[in-house]
């Protein structure tokens, strides 16, 4: 088991680790999932819960890689500007999708659809987002809309 300095989120079963640099929005871009449904490009709306903020658990759980909250911090978000509050909260979640956020000038405009990372030994399919760009919600949920399609394939 590790701990990663990211965020994690929840659409039902589905976790979706949110990793960048301090203030690159990890927090601000769950909030705005967990805040308002959306349907990406898909025709069922998806909701978000939080998993964990700012520090996430890594583990292997058979094959896939599983996700949980830091303890400590268990049910609670960062609001920049308004503080540390307490929110309902997934215990454990499969990862199945990594953003890793960066400036929108840093970011292929038609990146390779195959894009992994290794998180403890497990490949796992991954995007960039700019967190402050305002459709970053709806391209993450395009993006593991796309991901369950291609699974029922």
């Amino acid at each position: 088991m590790s701990s990663i300095h990211a965020t994690c989120i929840a659409f039902g079963k589905t976790g979706v680790l949110i990793r960048g640099q301090s203030g690159s929005g990890k927090s601000s871009l769950a909030l705005r999932l967990m805040d308002s449904e959306g349907y990406g490009l898909g025709s069922k709306l998806m909701g978000a819960t939080l998993v964990g903020d700012d520090q996430v658990l890594l583990w292997v759980s058979g094959k896939r890689l599983s996700a949980s909250p830091a303890p400590r911090l268990a049910g609670l978000i960062e609001v920049r500007g308004v503080g540390i509050l307490k929110t309902k909260h997934k215990r454990r979640v499969h990862i199945k999708l990594v953003v890793d956020l960066k400036p929108a000038v840093s970011i292929e405009r038609l990146p390779d659809e195959h894009d992994t990372v290794e998180l403890e030994g497990i490949s796992v399919p991954r995007i960039h987002l700019d967190a402050s760009m305002p459709h970053a919600p709806a391209a993450l949920r395009a993006a593991l809309g796309r991901l369950r399609q291609k699974r029922k394939a």
